[in-house]
């Protein structure tokens, strides 16, 4: 009897250390773990892989987007929009942050627990989901408006948790 628990411990631990670290992402960003309909990989561009990628997403943020009627975002200067770059934001920012208040509140409270530090292209999803619910806050009235900022604030907040999360912990 003993055998057979240690050995459903064992593999419940190998399951645990395979398909855990697997679907971690699933857990924050469900939309990046879905296929592209043109091949066999997933969708989940990262944009931040140099400084100078930093700068340019930075650039993508001032350069004035255009958000339409069904939430789409895309880059208004049209040389921006040309880069390779841009069609890793678009992809990000319209098929994989979520745009409902639904949605950012789920992965607002899913941050709050978060047991780690975030990975760089969750750190990357998540500062683009402000960027968009501070959109929506600003063109919000009334409730809503103050719906999307307690969003944008849970946001924040997470974020800031995130950034702290090594200097949070209690000395053993």
């Amino acid at each position: 009897m003993l055998w057979k628990t240690l050995l459903l411990l064992l593999f419940y631990y190998s399951v645990h250390a395979t398909v855990t670290h697997r679907w971690s992402r699933a857990m924050l960003f469900p939309a990046a773990q879905r296929f592209k309909r043109s091949s066999t990989a997933f969708l989940n561009p990262v944009l931040q892989n140099s400084l100078e990628d930093v700068v340019l997403l930075y650039e993508f943020l001032l350069a004035e987007l255009d958000i339409d009627k069904s939430q789409r975002i895309s880059i208004k200067d049209e040389e921006l929009a040309s880069l390779r770059k841009a069609a890793d934001f678009d992809t990000i920012c319209n098929e994989i942050i979520p745009k409902s208040i639904t949605e950012i509140r789920r992965l607002s409270s899913r941050l709050s627990s978060y047991p780690r530090v975030l990975k760089k292209e969750d750190f990357e999803k998540t500062v683009l989901t402000m960027v968009y619910t501070a959109y929506r806050a600003a063109q919000s009235q009334g409730h809503q408006k103050d719906t999307w900022a307690e969003s944008f604030v849970n946001l924040y907040k997470a974020l800031k948790h995130d950034l702290m999360f090594p200097y949070n912990k209690e000395p053993s």
